[in-house]
């Protein structure tokens, strides 16, 4: 592993599985012992948890396809097109879908060879590798930040 792949995996690993440096939580930290309820519960015109991690999510598997040497699929238009979870078991799907995926994405950066980070990404109008991973890691704690709030306004307090 070179530095920048390291680095940027580690920075993955952390916002998304077993970090605390920036935010003092993580997504995996945020949606353990989440209910489906809870996890669906929507604050006046906020997204729900639910929708926000099926967004982070949509993004994650749609550049881990590209990384497989597909295409580039994904559109903006559908990254909340959270289908209707009605029960338990469907809401431990997603986030064990999402936590599979964050491991799996951490682990595919961090195979990026160094001479790739500063090549187009799909296209050159979507800027290189690198700030194309950077900007993942931005978005995921900007949503990390909305689901801590939410979060905090949906559980009872201790």
């Amino acid at each position: 592993m070179n530095s920048t792949n390291s680095y940027l995996a580690a920075r993955l690993r952390e916002v998304y599985l077993d970090g605390r440096w920036i935010a003092n939580t993580n997504y995996k930290e945020q949606l353990e012992g989440l209910s489906w309820e809870q996890a669906t519960r929507k604050i006046g015109d906020l997204n729900s948890i639910a929708a926000l991690v099926y967004h982070i999510n949509y993004y994650l598997e749609g550049i881990m396809e590209v990384f497989e040497g597909g295409e580039l699929t994904i559109k903006d238009q559908y990254s909340f097109d959270l289908p209707r979870l009605t029960s338990d078991a469907q809401w431990r799907q997603l986030v064990n879908t999402f936590l599979s995926n964050a491991g799996t994405f951490a682990e595919q950066v961090g195979n990026i060879p160094e001479s790739q980070w500063s090549e187009p990404f799909v296209d050159e109008k979507y800027g290189d590798y690198l700030r194309n991973i950077e900007g993942v890691l931005e978005h995921s704690y900007y949503h990390l930040g909305q689901i801590t709030l939410i979060r905090k306004m949906i559980t009872p307090s201790h």
